[in-house]
């Protein structure tokens, strides 16, 4: 995601507010399976915000990975191993998120870790799990430098041969965004806003330069600090160029007040973002004049899917106090490309630590049919899957426009 940071890519259209401490939040049985002296215990991490603005996004994350890790220990998926939940908050920030991957990094019977959510924390995660050869896998950073480098729309080399992600990039959900733009709603006039954060200007970056490709204009170009609330400054600088729309690189907690903001001073254009805004909570903090913002989000929504109706289901009938939100899908296939992996690494293996390289090793060949859709991977760790889905405010809820795969042109 959603810096998202890290966007930081399925989405359910209802996500609670509700922000539990990851202790007070975890679910009861999320380990299951037999406990006989023989068997011994492999730990899944999981790094996300599981406390502030975006902990419903977070423990949507959590609850997907404890389902896929009970139901592998129900069914003993992997003979001699129980598997075992360790949940840690990151508050959707760099530093929380650095110190919950180093104590997952000393404990010796962590295997792998799902997480993070925000492009910005994974950037401190990806250098502390890498030396001790610890898979992550991220339902949400659409991040393409974590995967491809820094330089990786001219010269692409992976940074960490042990990070993989279930969810699509922003090198595709920018150009996504611009196309439709340009080439559905007609608009050939944008201003630009982004949050300074890798995912926001990443976002905007490859938004930009498809969106001048097409032959649109970018008539202002503008940013913001992570922490501002009033967006007046840059709504009176881009008032009059007169955009027919505004395309905003960040997340929910500022799109909203800025796209309320703008309506109020008469720059009454669609606000369009990525997956980082694509929240309920969006349209409870942009308000009434939010309808016809428009966002895109990874995947197709996961309500919508036949291949999701088992998981929707079995979710529910756990009685997690949180929804899956908008990454459970991602998180429930990120899991079960953990446990796909460690079918392999540790069925001789005499403890996690010795497993770990091969089950980095294994990831590479893991593929399935998942919630969401095929789950492979690429040589750079990424998702081989490039569907994506717009969906506008309608009525005071978030609607479906368009689910497509995205092809290079």
């Amino acid at each position: 995601m959603h810096q998202r940071s890290v966007v930081r890519v399925g989405a359910s259209l209802i996500v609670a507010s509700l922000a539990l401490t990851a202790c007070g939040s975890r679910s009861g049985n999320d380990s299951g399976g037999s406990s006989g002296g023989s068997t011994k215990t492999a730990k899944i991490g999981v790094i996300a915000p599981l406390s502030g603005d975006l902990s419903a996004l977070g423990l949507g994350i959590q609850h997907s990975v404890e389902l896929a890790v009970k139901q592998a220990n129900d069914s003993n998926a992997i003979p001699g191993w129980k598997l075992e939940v360790v949940p840690k908050d990151d508050e959707a920030k760099p530093d929380p998120g650095k110190n919950a991957a180093t104590a997952l990094a000393g404990d010796a019977d962590v295997i792998g870790v799902v997480g993070t959510l925000n492009t910005s924390v994974s950037q401190q995660v990806q250098p502390v799990l890498a030396p001790k050869n610890i898979v992550q896998v991220s339902p949400a950073n659409t991040g393409p430098g974590l995967t491809q480098g820094a330089n990786w729309q001219t010269a692409p080399q992976r940074p960490y041969k042990t990070y993989f992600r279930t969810c699509t990039t922003d090198a595709v959900q920018g150009p996504f965004a611009a196309r439709y733009l340009y080439e559905t709603a007609k608009i050939t006039k944008v201003a630009t806003i982004h949050d300074k954060k890798a995912y926001g200007q990443g976002l905007v970056g490859t938004f930009t330069e498809e969106f001048k490709k097409l032959g649109g204009q970018v008539v202002a170009a503008q940013t913001i600090n992570p922490d501002d609330s009033n967006y007046q400054a840059v709504i009176s600088a881009i008032k009059p160029s007169a955009p027919q729309a505004v395309y905003y690189g960040g997340e929910y907690p500022q799109a909203g007040p800025l796209s309320q903001q703008m309506k109020a001073a008469g720059l009454n254009v669609p606000l369009m973002g990525g997956d980082g805004i694509f929240d309920p909570k969006y349209i409870t903090l942009a308000g009434k004049t939010s309808d016809n913002d428009l966002a895109t989000s990874v995947g197709a929504p996961v309500d919508s899917l036949e291949s999701a109706k088992k998981f929707v289901s079995d979710y529910n009938a756990q009685g997690y106090k949180e929804p899956y939100a908008a990454y459970g899908g991602y998180s429930f296939d990120a899991a079960n490309a953990i446990i796909a992996a460690l079918k392999t690494s540790l069925k001789d293996a005499k403890d996690v630590e010795s497993a770990r390289q091969a089950t980095v090793d294994a990831m590479s060949k893991v593929s399935f049919d998942g919630v969401t859709g095929k789950v492979s991977f690429d040589q750079y760790g990424d998702t081989t899957s490039k569907v994506l889905t717009v969906y506008k405010v309608a009525g005071g809820k978030w609607a479906t426009v368009e689910t497509k795969a995205f092809e290079d042109k």
